[in-house]
């Protein structure tokens, strides 16, 4: 049991390293990275499409990286906003680490890119435990999956600098508890702001994009207490590129 610990330490220990080489990297060039994480089916995707698209309204130069263990259903999809798009097939792996979220952009990210959304694996579980050099941390849940989701997965949502409410036009039709979700939400991370959205009636949409580039701005993001604790959860020092 202490050599499984032990090994799962040295793991996360690698990839923590591997995360600052390339959270440097994406400071010096003065881009953003945001991490999504969610469960499957949450609109995680039909949500950044939404922000991607209005970010190309805006004039940001922003791209997406999208990963999956199979399909790139999701790279197709979010192409139609016109920014660039690269898929990651993990091959069975259930997370991204960030040695290997550094190769795939090695070379094909934009030189101007000011904004790179990471859509993660579909999991609550492996990716939460995994810095990928990200300055903000964002976990979606939708109003669907029950308001007890923060309190399941603790480490995804106790390590999040931000919290989206995904599907919010359905919250009636799920009974979905409001009040009972940010209670949740705020037991396992104290502070942290939750938005709730819709890509369907567009309530919401631009919350995610704005959160980005105030960071790129040099603003502080929200500080998780479990953050404070290595590998208890991950744990990182964020640097705003400047």
């Amino acid at each position: 049991m202490c050599q499984t610990v032990d090994l799962r330490q040295a793991v996360l220990a690698r990839n923590d390293d591997a995360a600052r080489e390339l959270r440097a990297t994406l400071t010096a060039r003065r881009t953003v990275a945001v991490n999504l994480l969610s469960s499957p089916g949450s609109g995680k995707t039909a949500l950044l499409e939404a922000e991607l698209g209005l970010a190309r309204q805006r004039g940001v130069a922003v791209a997406a990286l999208t990963a999956d263990l199979a399909t790139e259903n999701d790279a197709l999809r979010l192409a139609r906003s016109g920014a660039p798009v690269k898929q990651v097939l993990t091959d069975g792996l259930c997370h991204l680490e960030a040695r290997m979220l550094a190769g795939h952009l090695d070379g094909w990210l934009p030189q101007d890119c000011r904004l790179l959304f990471v859509e993660n694996v579909g999991n609550l579980v492996c990716p939460a435990s995994y810095d990928l050099g990200e300055s903000l941390r964002v976990v979606l849940a939708s109003v669907t999956e029950g308001e007890d989701k923060p309190l399941k997965y603790p480490t995804a949502f106790g390590l999040a600098n931000l919290v989206l409410v995904t599907k919010a036009d359905l919250a009636a039709a799920a009974e979905f508890d409001r009040a009972a979700f940010l209670a949740n939400v705020q037991r396992v991370n104290p502070g942290v702001e939750v938005v709730h959205t819709s890509a369907r009636t567009g309530d919401g949409v631009g919350a995610l994009l704005e959160r980005a580039l105030s960071v790129l701005d040099g603003a502080e993001v929200h500080r998780p207490v479990m953050a404070a604790h290595p590998h208890g959860g991950h744990h990182h020092t964020v640097q705003a590129p400047r």
